[in-house]
């Protein structure tokens, strides 16, 4: 791991609070009109994918952020 933060430009995002009792998970989307920059911790990024970087929130919960950088740009900070 190069760097213990990364600056991202992060918009809309869902959070995840969970399953209920039938196991499907409880999804919380939250619009954004535009991208804004966050510096974020390495160690809360659980996975990139295309389209998403998944976060982990407070209290267990998990947050799927929009973003606006190309995926191979951020994959070459993270390795």
């Amino acid at each position: 791991m190069k760097n213990k933060f990364i600056e991202l430009t992060l918009g809309s995002y869902i959070i995840s609070h969970g399953y209920n009792a039938k196991d499907k998970e409880m999804m919380e989307p939250i619009s954004s009109d535009n991208f804004s920059k966050k510096i974020i911790p390495v160690s809360r990024i659980k996975s990139v994918s295309e389209k998403y970087i998944l976060t982990d929130y407070v209290d267990g919960r998990w947050i799927y952020w929009e973003y606006e950088e190309d995926y191979e740009a951020i994959k070459k900070l993270l390795l």
